[in-house]
């Protein structure tokens, strides 16, 4: 697992990451309580504003940890927030992207250097 800066995490298999939210993210929101995912086919380039997440406390944009098409969103967030709420960095994924530039991987954070950063 890897990390941006601005909280997202991210996971890489094939080619394909996974990203979310980081727990340390969602306990600084609190609770999540709508979520604005991204379209299946849309191409984004890192850094791009890509989701967002409305707490009790405030709204949130997500960013895209690298470039690529999004090609999954977790259903489970239509129906209810709570997987973020409970499971941030699991059961709580926000989309799946197919990488165009794996290098873009090779600049994420590693926890090191992410913890280092929140601390």
């Amino acid at each position: 697992m890897k990390y941006t800066e601005s909280h997202e995490w991210m996971m890489l298999e094939e080619g394909i990451g996974t990203v979310g939210i980081t727990d340390h993210a969602q306990r600084e929101l609190g609770e999540i309580v709508y979520v604005e995912l991204p379209s299946v086919g849309k191409k984004v380039k890192a850094g791009e504003e890509i989701a967002v997440l409305e707490s009790t406390k405030a709204a949130a944009d997500i960013y895209a940890p690298v470039s690529g098409e999004i090609i999954a969103i977790n259903h489970l967030l239509n129906d209810s927030t709570q997987p973020i709420n409970q499971s941030a960095e699991d059961q709580g994924w926000l989309f799946k992207i197919q990488l165009s530039d794996p290098s873009e991987w090779d600049k994420l954070l590693d926890e090191v250097q992410y913890q280092e950063k929140i601390r």
